[in-house]
């Protein structure tokens, strides 16, 4: 690590279950003040704060705030400014899965609400933290799928809002760039977290698990330090960059390697 953290002001959407916890444990192990934002009490604050505590890391703020509602956003930022003059990391993670079941069941508002969680926040937050501190953060980070280049069933709009995220990366590092933020988005293959299993269902990760491997699977907490190392100061000289982090899987999972292991499998 180039950067030091202690003391400095983190923020993360949607950071009290899965990837987006993992992504708060990892900055606070480094004595960051982290955020982490929820919507309608999605876990325990008392469980929450004590797995920072059991880690050694720093006490995590929790907020409940919507990320589509500006105004949640706003007194959000009030909360940080009472101890912070400026947000050091914004991490985007909310994700809303609207399932579509086929071309007949596209329906334009579903869209438009899987746009307003899973890819606007990254936007508007910046813009927000910029408003409310004088400059953007150091480091915006998009989360993302890949979504946008396999099919995954009733993935649809998850994968569109993930393809809009990965272009405003590319446009806000462009222009944010002179001002010394860097953008970048981490892409992942399917985590283990509770999502997976009530997105895909317990079948699915049996049936991937058995015939793809356990490899094929990324750990929430995998991904926290490969957020936590775009932000650590030796990668500075990426931005605007959609990062697969994946155990080089997405190279290994084809129909070559099932040949490859057809009678350990059963084929």
């Amino acid at each position: 690590m180039l950067n030091d953290y202690k003391g400095k002001a983190v923020i993360i959407t949607g950071g009290t279950k899965g990837i987006g916890l993992a992504i708060g444990q990892s900055f606070a192990k480094e004595g960051a003040h982290v955020y982490l934002t929820h919507k309608w009490g999605s876990a325990l604050e008392s469980d929450i704060l004590k797995s920072f505590e059991e880690m050694g890391a720093t006490t995590p703020t929790i907020v409940e705030a919507d990320v589509k509602e500006d105004e949640e956003t706003r007194a959000l930022l009030e909360i940080v400014a009472q101890d912070h003059d400026s947000v050091e990391v914004f991490v985007s993670n909310v994700c809303i899965v609207q399932p579509a079941r086929g071309v007949e069941s596209y329906r334009k508002r579903s869209l438009l609400k899987s746009l307003e969680y899973s890819s606007w926040p990254m936007v508007a937050y910046t813009q927000e933290i910029k408003k409310k501190f004088g400059k953007y953060p150091r480091y915006v980070i998009g989360v993302s799928s890949d979504g946008p280049d396999n099919y995954f069933v009733n993935y649809e709009f998850v994968a569109a809002s993930k393809a809009v995220m990965e272009t405003f990366c590319r446009y806000m590092a462009k222009h944010l760039g002179p001002e010394g933020v860097n953008v970048n988005v981490i892409r992942t293959r399917n985590v283990l977290t509770d999502a997976v299993y009530e997105i895909f269902g317990d079948a699915y990760t049996d049936f991937v698990g058995k015939y793809a491997g356990e490899e094929y699977f990324m750990h929430a907490e995998e991904i926290g330090d490969a957020v936590l190392a775009m932000c650590s100061g030796l990668m500075d000289a990426m931005s605007g960059q959609v990062i697969m982090v994946d155990k080089g899987i997405a190279f290994a999972d084809t129909l070559m390697r099932l040949l490859e292991n057809r009678e350990n499998l059963g084929l």
